[in-house]
């Protein structure tokens, strides 16, 4: 009896330090999950700050959710510049190229700037060098007089240069010059043709040396005075010394020699 009475007690005892035990168990198992769920939340919190989480995530507040942004806003840049509103290097480049082809166009475009007045004086000026040049081969043709040779030999070469400034000039203006002489300076050249000796001499240096280069001369007067365009104006003014200089020698040929051939 009282051996089942020590058994028994050793069998309450067993049994409450089992039951101490599986509490003990449990009371740990408890604490680590609460732990593990501070230490989630812990981590929730650094992720919410933008702090690299241990999975190496960032979220959207980090410095890669900024980066990702601003390529957000580099995306919105390149969409709106498919609507032609922001400067984009392609669109300022074809503005700066339709800009120069505008240039070029208003280059180009001389002649219509020019007023009516301008393209005449143009022509005008074109005529005279190629009436001289055309009489002045003439006379070296025909005459046998040495003074009047010389003569007509700068009239070719001082209008030959003249004429190609202006031809030059009409072509950068747009300007079309007449590739033949008017109906006055052929009737001109027709009528010296016929001529010969003393007669042309004194014929030639009357008509080209003396009518023409005054008639020249108070055309490149006009000209230099009322051309709107600079350019057409700076070629009369650099025409008329030289033409100036022609009609200042023909004079004195004609008072010197009165149109003969005296000096042969």
């Amino acid at each position: 009896m009282q051996k089942n009475q020590v058994v028994k007690k050793l069998l309450a005892v067993t049994a409450v330090a089992a039951m101490f035990s599986a509490f003990g168990v449990q009371a740990q198992t408890s604490g680590q999950t609460a732990q593990s769920m501070t230490n989630q939340t812990a981590t929730g919190k650094q992720n919410m700050t933008g702090k690299t989480a241990a999975d190496g995530t960032v979220n959207n507040t980090s410095s890669q959710g900024m980066e990702d942004r601003s390529a957000t806003a580099g995306a919105k840049g390149m969409t709106h510049a498919d609507g032609a509103k922001p400067h984009t290097g392609a669109t300022d480049t074809a503005q700066t190229s339709s800009g120069a082809s505008g240039a070029a166009g208003a280059t180009g475009s001389g002649a219509a700037k020019l007023t009516a007045a301008d393209k005449k004086g143009i022509m005008d000026m074109a005529m005279a060098d190629m009436a001289e040049v055309e009489t002045g081969k003439l006379a070296l043709s025909k005459s046998q007089n040495a003074e009047v040779k010389t003569f007509a030999q700068q009239m070719v070469d001082d209008h030959g240069k003249a004429l190609a400034e202006i031809q030059a000039l009409a072509q950068s203006k747009g300007v079309t010059l007449p590739t033949e002489l008017d109906a006055k300076h052929k009737a001109m050249s027709a009528k010296l043709e016929k001529l010969s000796g003393d007669a042309f001499d004194k014929a030639y240096m009357k008509q080209a040396g003396l009518a023409d280069h005054k008639a020249t001369h108070a055309k490149l007067k006009s000209i230099s005075k009322n051309a709107k365009d600079p350019d057409v104006k700076a070629a009369a003014e650099k025409t008329m010394p030289t033409v100036e200089q022609h009609l200042k020698a023909a004079q004195q040929m004609s008072m010197a020699k009165s149109g003969t051939t005296s000096g042969k």
